[in-house]
C-alpha cells in the first residue's frame, strides 16, 4: 500500500457563539465533528451533504484557510496543523482552492493577468517579467481563453468564464491537491458541464487530485472517484461513486438519492421524504446525528450511542448501528 496524499484524522471545528454585554462565548457551533478520511494521489473524492453539513469547512481546514479545533491534517507524511507560518506559505504551492462564487472571488480592481499572476511573484515562480507574462498566456490557453482576456478585468467577463479564471489561478503554481468549493453551484447547467469536463482534462493532464464539494448528486457521481456522504459535521457514507449511487447503506445517503432527477420519464423512484427539519449544529442530537429524521431508528440505541464508521465492503464504509 502507497501512503496517501492526504489523511485527515478526527478533525474537528467548533465556532464560537458569542453573547451578553462583554461579548463571552456562551455557546459552540459544531460545523466538523470528527471527521476521517484518505485520498491517493489522482484521485477525487466527492464530498456531498445538504447545506449547513461541514463540507466547505473542511475543505478550508484542509488547506488552513480555517483553523481547525483538533485532529490531524496529513499531507505527503507531514501533519500541516503542525506547521509555522513560512512553513505553510510553501505548502500552498501543493494546495489550492477553486471558489464557490465566480463573482465574489476575484478582485474587481485587478486586472485577469494580476490576478492569475500573484501567486507567481509571491511564490518567485518568474523571474523575468516576459516569463511572467508568458505563463499567465499558457495559463488562460490552458482553461479555454485566449491571451486577449489578460488586460481585461472580472466585470468584462461571463460566469463560466469567471471561473476558468479562479481555475487558472489555482493551477498558476502547479499544485498536487485542489478543493473544488462548489465550483459549479453559481453557473447555469449548460456551464457547468464544461466546467467539470474542463476540471476532468486538467486533472489527466497535470496528474492532480481532487476534493470536490458539491449538494448536487448528479454533478458528483460524474466526476468522482469515491463519494463521501456528510450529515452535520459527521461522514456517514463513504464509498466508490458507482457502488454508492447503486447500492446505499445509509438511510440519509438512500434519502439524497431519491430526490435526484432521472431523465428517462420511463423510470420511477420512491422518493423518501424525511420528516422534520435538520437539528441545529448548536445541540446536534446525541447518539447517531441523523437518529431524529431516520426512518428506520431503534431507540434507545440510536439516541444514546454513537455510530463509528465501518466497513461493510472493500472500500465501502457507513456510520448506521443498523446497516453495514
Amino acid at each position: 500500500m502507497t501512503e496517501p496524499l492526504l489523511r485527515v484524522n478526527n478533525l474537528v471545528k467548533n465556532f464560537s457563539v458569542k453573547g451578553g454585554i462583554l461579548s463571552r462565548e456562551v455557546d459552540k457551533v459544531h460545523a466538523v465533528d470528527g471527521v476521517s478520511f484518505e485520498l491517493a494521489a489522482g484521485e477525487t473524492l466527492g464530498l456531498v451533504g445538504e447545506s449547513g453539513c461541514g463540507k466547505s469547512t473542511t475543505g478550508r481546514c484542509i488547506l488552513r484557510l480555517i483553523e481547525p479545533t483538533s485532529g490531524e491534517i496529513w499531507f505527503e507524511g507531514r501533519n500541516t496543523v503542525e506547521l509555522g507560518s513560512s512553513e505553510l506559505r510553501a505548502l500552498c504551492r501543493d494546495m489550492q482552492i477553486i471558489f464557490q462564487d465566480p463573482y465574489a472571488s476575484l478582485n474587481p480592481r485587478m486586472t485577469v493577468g494580476a490576478i492569475i499572476g500573484e501567486a507567481l511573484t509571491i511564490h518567485k515562480l518568474a523571474k523575468t517579467r516576459a516569463e511572467y507574462e508568458d505563463r499567465i498566456v499558457e495559463l488562460l490557453e490552458t482553461v479555454g481563453l485566449t491571451a486577449g482576456h489578460m488586460r481585461r478585468y472580472p466585470h468584462e467577463f461571463s460566469g463560466g468564464q469567471r471561473q476558468r479564471i479562479g481555475i487558472a489561478r489555482a493551477l498558476a503554481v502547479s499544485p498536487k491537491l485542489i478543493v473544488c468549493d462548489e465550483p459549479v453551484s453559481a453557473l447555469d447547467v449548460s456551464i457547468q458541464a464544461q466546467v467539470v469536463n474542463l476540471l476532468q482534462d486538467l486533472q489527466e493532464k497535470f496528474s492532480l487530485t481532487y476534493i470536490f464539494i458539491a449538494h448536487d448528486l448528479s454533478v458528483v457521481q460524474h466526476i468522482s472517484t469515491r463519494v463521501a456522504v456528510m450529515y452535520l459535521g459527521r461522514i456517514v457514507e463513504i464509498a466508490p461513486a458507482d457502488e454508492l449511487y447503486t447500492r446505499p447503506l445509509h438511510p440519509y445517503t438512500e434519502a439524497l438519492l431519491s430526490a435526484v432527477p432521472i431523465p428517462d420519464p420511463t423510470v420511477k423512484r420512491q422518493r423518501i421524504m424525511l420528516k422534520g427539519d435538520v437539528p441545529s449544529p448548536i445541540r446536534p442530537p446525541t447518539g447517531c446525528h441523523f437518529h431524529t429524521r431516520c426512518p428506520i431508528r431503534q431507540l434507545p440505541l440510536c439516541s444514546t450511542e454513537k455510530p463509528q464508521l465501518k466497513q461493510s465492503s472493500d472500500g465501502h464504509w457507513v456510520s448506521c448501528h443498523l446497516r453495514g
